[in-house]
């Protein structure tokens, strides 16, 4: 039996009356009372996922809103930073794992703190479970309080936590949260969701799970990002920037930047319940994390930095993907996982969507089409695109060739062979404001509210990362981030509407709220793909 076991934080309403949060909150307190260059500090671990301590201006560390102030000096020498700032994985089949290990260091250091102020030893990090029952997709009573029971300040609250909305109205918009703060029609609604756990392949693609996989794609060290994995698309990215939301003055909130969210103490309750999703993935013996050295023995195997994080007396603590693999042997457990839905017969719902119910009733348990098949370009649009105020439009110019073969894969469709998949992508996206989240509508009419079309909406990506990978100097060289959508489903409606042979295809790009004058954010390509078996 695990000593350790990870609690939801709506346990008693949420609020202190739960002692993991108010335990927590006195942990929390105790590292924020120590300086940026000691090993032990709330600032320390903050700069180990990523930081700005150096930048001038927001979002340097030196100009963000208190509370709670934070600092920028006194900084710790080179070879400490070196050894651990800025190693957060993102866009990466490393983003679980890394996690996973960064977690449990940080744990060890509150509980080591708990223990300190009187506080249970078994003391461990709860989970903010957005998706449970109730208004659990709100945040947790205890984070927005400005004092604790006794009267004395609350680390647990934080200036820089806008919302969804810029309000201060903290929530994250899954279906429940959606219905009770419904967003305005005429900009993006794009929904929290647990889909990802239908996944079957950690890195990969086929019929029930979009490229690159459930984990990500294969990558070495990876701290700025370039594609995400579909459990670090969503929920996670969502997650970050509707709870960081953006302020009155457009600059974005801690949750939302790579560089500052470990600043914000709700930052580890959401990755724990990140965590438990793929503890949860990992129940089903059907799923299987990567056996390939090269994530099993994470990056150092390779020739690039290792994962190394502090340990409460100072010491320096080397960890691998395949050590943070198995949860029994970890030490801890989750009180509850949530359900992981069965991967369903792909294939066979595609084929009766399509109208071909004979086909669909051959199709044998199990089956599914196959992905990594052949990709070709469908089409692209002409040139860079601007997303600003309430979003953009272009045209994809689709190659009538190779339209044609998607039209023969469906006219192909059988019990043994499904048609064409189609994705389009969003490439080379840059900017400077991490605080967005962009709906992608395919074909919307021009006076449509997008809001009204869910049956048009191909996905919706948060910009979480953007700042750090449109660095020129950066990781990817400034390459900005990547996004791939699957929509396949919207192709299907095409062709049953004998709409798919066209010269074109409209798609619209809308954010969830109105986006600043100064975000300067661009799509350096929209283009379309089709996947064959």
């Amino acid at each position: 039996m695990a000593t350790f076991t990870r609690a939801n934080a709506w346990n008693n309403g949420g609020t202190f009356d739960n002692p993991d949060l108010l335990w927590y909150a006195k942990g929390v307190g105790a590292m924020q009372g120590r300086g940026l260059d000691d090993t032990s500090s709330w600032w320390f671990y903050a700069a180990i996922h990523g930081e700005y301590v150096g930048t001038d201006g927001f979002p340097g560390w030196g100009s963000l809103p208190a509370t709670p102030a934070v600092p920028n000096t006194p900084s710790p020498s080179d070879s400490v930073t070196n050894q651990y700032w800025d190693q957060c994985q993102h866009g990466t089949w490393f983003f679980l794992p890394w996690h996973r290990g960064y977690l449990m260091a940080l744990e060890a250091q509150v509980r080591a703190d708990v223990i300190n102020l009187g506080g249970p030893s078994t003391w461990a990090l709860p989970y903010w479970d957005y998706f449970g029952p109730g208004n659990n997709f709100q945040i947790p009573p205890a984070f927005t309080q400005q004092n604790l029971p006794d009267g004395t300040a609350n680390p647990l609250f934080v200036t820089g936590r806008y919302g969804p909305d810029g309000d201060g109205n903290i929530f994250v918009p899954t279906p429940a949260g959606i219905q009770q703060f419904p967003n305005d029609p005429n900009l993006g609604q794009g929904t929290v969701t647990q889909d990802c756990l239908s996944n079957d392949l950690f890195t990969g693609d086929d019929s029930n799970t979009p490229p690159p996989g459930f984990g990500g794609p294969q990558t070495g060290f990876s701290h700025t990002p370039g594609t995400f994995g579909n459990i670090e698309s969503n929920p996670h990215n969502l997650v970050h920037v509707y709870v960081g939301g953006s302020s009155p003055d457009g600059n974005g909130g801690l949750m939302s930047d790579p560089g500052l969210a470990g600043l914000d103490p709700i930052f580890y309750l959401h990755h724990a319940n990140i965590d438990r999703m793929w503890a949860a993935w990992n129940s089903n013996s059907a799923n299987t994390n990567p056996t390939d050295p090269n994530w099993l023995n994470g990056p150092a195997a390779t020739g690039d930095r290792e994962f190394v994080l502090p340990n409460p007396d100072g010491s320096a603590w080397v960890y691998t993907p395949q050590q943070m693999s198995d949860m029994s042997q970890l030490n801890y457990a989750y009180d509850s996982l949530p359900a992981v839905p069965a991967a369903p017969n792909a294939l066979a719902g595609r084929l009766a969507r399509l109208g071909l119910a004979a086909a669909a009733a051959s199709v044998s348990a199990g089956a599914s089409a196959a992905g990594g098949g052949s990709v070709e370009l469908l089409g692209a649009n002409e040139q860079p695109l601007a997303i600003t105020g309430a979003g953009a439009s272009t045209s994809v110019k689709v190659d009538q060739g190779v339209s044609a073969k998607v039209s023969a894969s469906f006219a192909a469709a059988a019990e043994t062979k499904s048609p064409d998949r189609v994705y389009l992508n969003l490439e080379n996206v840059r900017g400077t404001h991490d605080a967005s989240a962009l709906s992608v509508y395919i074909n919307l009419p021009n006076d449509a509210k997008p809001g009204e079309h869910p049956e048009l909406l191909a996905g919706t990506v948060a910009l979480f990362g953007l700042r750090r990978a449109s660095l020129k100097d950066g990781q990817h060289g400034g390459e900005g981030l990547n996004f791939v959508l699957d929509i396949t489903k919207i192709v299907d409606e095409l062709h049953l509407q004998n709409a798919l042979n066209t010269d074109a295809i409209h798609v619209r790009i809308v954010p969830h709220w109105r986006l600043p004058d100064a975000a300067d954010i661009s799509i350096g390509r929209v283009s379309i793909y089709r996947q064959g078996q």
